[in-house]
């Protein structure tokens, strides 16, 4: 499973998500929702560096909330983002992040004043106008602060500046009133296929 926990997907008729964590089998896989947020009315964000070239957006700057910092295409480690899974629970899968990091778009950290890992979520994407949400973290001791929710924001500012028009998700119904209502997601229907099974590459 990728990072081993996440905790929460393709236009607004037909998305593909995938489950939270795994399943032995689809019936027994609970159900998720899905939600989008579109980037429309007026024109998209120009940039001076490309979204994959590791190095801010020109007005991005890191901002500061109740002494967290947040970052885009912070250097997170496959170490820290293993700590940070254990942190709340979680099931890490150690090398993870390092396969997955060159296929994002891009990704937000969150570091507390000493410089722990306290948040983080990746953004994947299509290589045009779909990114996805996905992998959405807060350590365990830090919850409910909204750090999550910036975490967000800052997903949703950087994609819409990359030339993204819709940022998707899917999460578990008990994650609804996070997503649509403190984040701005709207609903939308969608679907799954499982590919192969649980625990068999």
């Amino acid at each position: 499973m990728c990072g081993g926990d996440s905790t929460v997907g393709s236009n607004p008729t037909a998305t593909a998500v995938r489950p939270t964590r795994e399943f032995a089998s689809a019936e027994e896989a609970p159900d998720t929702v899905g939600g989008f947020l579109a980037f429309s009315g007026g024109p998209r964000c120009g940039r001076t560096e490309s979204p994959l070239s590791g190095r801010a957006l020109d007005w991005e700057t890191p901002t500061m909330t109740e002494k967290v910092r947040f970052a885009w295409r912070d250097p997170v480690t496959d170490a820290e983002m293993v700590e940070l899974v254990l942190s709340h629970g979680g099931n890490p899968s150690a090398g993870w992040w390092d396969r997955i990091r060159p296929h994002s778009l891009g990704w937000v950290g969150a570091r507390d004043e000493h410089g722990l890992l306290v948040g983080f979520v990746n953004v994947a994407w299509d290589g045009g106008d779909h990114a996805f949400l996905i992998d959405t973290k807060t350590r365990g001791g830090h919850q409910r602060q909204g750090i999550g929710t910036e975490l967000v924001r800052l997903a949703a500012v950087n994609a819409r500046a990359a030339g993204c028009e819709w940022l998707h998700v899917d999460f578990e119904p008990r994650l609804g009133a996070f997503y649509f209502d403190a984040c701005g997601f709207r609903p939308t229907e969608a679907g799954l296929i499982r590919l192969r099974e649980a625990g068999k590459a």
